[in-house]
């Protein structure tokens, strides 16, 4: 029924990611997770966030930033914004999702993720964050940084990239519902609950 290509790269993706689960669970419906490289598709169909970040402006980059505290608030959540390397390179951390996935280990290792660099402003791209997140979230580090490394693995994260843009998404997080319907942003959970409403009823 609900399908979040993800990457924790986004701090709007630490919400979404957050919000969307108990909404699913009330829903009673699941959730496909899809993690996926953010830079990859904005290299591709949206470059336009490069530009945006150079030159930002400056009364839209001021109200941003208490949007995002905003929704931090609401959420329960504490988001540093700008962290101190940002944009950061979240490769190992999304291969390590698609590693977990099966296993029923993406959402706390996700998680840890997500607070490691949004509440802790720590750099995911290293390998020592990487262990810490996986001892937060009970992972075996030597297994997951094997695996990590795996041709299949590599490939499978560029899939899922490749498909997003196919599919027309442009950023993190995108949710579809019932395969076609797309949404995207933590501000649209809302619709996407709607539309999850209108799937149900229609089933029935």
């Amino acid at each position: 029924m609900i399908e979040m290509f993800f990457d924790c790269s986004s701090p709007w993706t630490y919400l979404a990611f957050h919000n969307i689960q108990p909404m699913a669970a009330e829903l009673g419906v699941t959730i496909r997770w899809r993690p996926f490289m953010v830079g990859g598709v904005f290299n591709t169909v949206n470059p336009s966030v490069y530009e945006g970040r150079k030159a930002p402006v400056p009364l839209k980059a001021r109200y941003s930033g208490k949007d995002l505290q905003d929704w931090a608030r609401l959420a329960g959540l504490k988001i540093k914004m700008p962290p101190s390397v940002f944009p950061v390179n979240s490769v190992k951390v999304m291969r390590g999702c698609l590693v977990l996935e099966p296993q029923g280990k993406l959402i706390p290792f996700a998680t840890a993720a997500f607070e490691a660099y949004w509440t802790h402003d720590r750099d995911i791209s290293r390998d020592d964050v990487v262990a810490d997140i996986c001892a937060a979230s009970g992972v075996d580090a030597a297994a997951l940084f094997d695996a990590i490394s795996r041709q299949e693995i590599k490939d499978a994260l560029h899939a899922n990239t490749a498909e997003l843009i196919q599919r027309g998404g442009f950023g993190s997080p995108t949710i579809f519902v019932g395969g076609d319907d797309m949404y995207f942003g933590n501000d649209r959970l809302p619709l996407v609950r709607a539309a999850v409403e209108r799937a149900l009823a229609n089933r029935d």
